[in-house]
């Protein structure tokens, strides 16, 4: 090969690395850059259903079946308190796939007056057949408890039974049932101040002893508490607050078997004014499914409800930031009122409301949760920052 053509070689190969690295570094500048979504965890995202012959829905709750299957119930109809709300149910089956809702109860009277339901919750007492809670009435300062049971994991129901005096049923998250047996019931009741108590049962959910109230409804007003079990047999009842200046969540403890509960105090993180719920694992930690936000607060859309969080802990006083959920900030939408299970395969599943049109269920792997602390109770967000859904 003579020099010159040697020569041209090296030239034309110096244009075509330049122009690969110009353009490397065009695009580089042109194309917007990537947001990272911390998603860790995360198994499965998925709605239960995308059109329904009803508007709104609110409420969910879901419960694993003795077979695997999944139940997962809510309230819906033309919008919240409509004499129309019915309570719905859907039923995932092990080939993954939602059954279509269908309705199971209504708050049509014996003289036919038909008033709207509420906060269904689903429970599955050890050897005893499964239960369905419900509310039924105008509104939550007047609304009563009734129940249906099901022996044959929710394919048909019994007639609706009424609760007695009192009592009312777990308000809105799972109740828990202790090693000997006992049934404990988180609970609340709207009228003349939101005050919080526990329903106690030892005899498979046939009768009930109230106990409380646990908060005076004023100074500190607590409803719709979630229930985690310590190592060291103790239990803590986390709450809904409604209370100006303070906008966070509220903790009791109690240590002998829900009988008797600790004063009601404030805990570290923030409440919206919204529903929560919470999960003790197999495995001792704990997780808190919430808003965390306060209502008014710039940026969390909806009433603080533009935001979903999750967070773990090993003792339920010190909590990190495990995943948002979801995020928006524009009006009217939301992602509210959460329930979470662990199902007997190891994983976590959550439902939630999704802008008052859906039920959204996202599965989570526990053991592959990357968990950042909370600090002062700020979630750090440079850790898991604000990411806009895309739905």
């Amino acid at each position: 090969m003579n020099q010159n053509k040697f020569t041209n070689m090296q030239h034309l190969r110096v244009m075509v690395i330049t122009l690969f690295l110009f353009n490397g570094l065009l695009s580089a500048q042109v194309q917007p850059k990537t947001e990272i979504k911390h998603r860790d965890g995360i198994v499965l995202e998925e709605f239960l259903y995308t059109k329904a012959d009803f508007p709104s829905c609110h409420s969910a709750t879901i419960v694993e079946l003795p077979n695997h299957e999944l139940l997962c119930t809510y309230f819906g109809g033309t919008y919240e308190r409509h004499p129309d709300v019915e309570i719905r149910l859907q039923r995932k089956k092990l080939d993954g796939t939602w059954t279509p809702p269908i309705s199971v109860a209504n708050g049509i009277q014996s003289d036919g007056e038909r008033l709207p339901t509420w906060n269904p919750v689903l429970f599955q007492p050890k050897g005893e057949d499964l239960m369905l809670y419900y509310k039924v009435g105008p509104n939550p300062r007047e609304w009563w408890g009734e129940f249906i049971t099901s022996k044959d994991n929710g394919h048909t129901w019994s007639k609706p039974q009424r609760l007695e005096g009192k009592l009312l049923g777990p308000i809105k998250n799972k109740p828990i049932q202790l090693s000997d047996g006992t049934i404990l019931s988180g609970s609340s009741d709207e009228n003349g101040g939101w005050k919080a108590h526990v329903e106690r049962s030892t005899d498979g959910g046939k009768s009930w002893s109230f106990i409380g109230p646990l908060n005076d409804g004023k100074e500190m007003a607590a409803i719709q508490p979630a229930l985690l079990t310590h190592a060291n047999g103790s239990i803590q009842m986390l709450s809904r607050t409604n209370t100006n200046g303070a906008e966070r969540i509220t903790e009791t403890w109690s240590a002998d078997g829900g009988l008797t509960w600790s004063e009601m105090t404030w805990a570290t993180l923030p409440n919206n004014n919204s529903g929560l719920d919470a999960v003790t694992l197999k495995d001792g930690r704990h997780l808190l499914v919430y808003n965390h936000s306060t209502r008014e607060q710039e940026g969390m859309g909806h009433k603080g409800r533009g935001v979903l969080n999750l967070a773990l802990s090993k003792d339920g006083k010190v909590w990190e930031a495990a995943l948002m959920l979801d995020y928006i900030d524009e009006p009217e939408k939301q992602y509210s009122y959460p329930s979470i299970i662990q199902t007997s395969d190891g994983l976590v599943h959550i439902v939630y409301t999704w802008h008052r049109e859906r039920i959204k269920h996202v599965v989570v792997d526990p053991n592959q949760l990357v968990t950042f602390p909370i600090i002062n109770g700020q979630w750090p967000l440079e850790d898991i920052p604000l990411v806009v859904s895309t739905e």
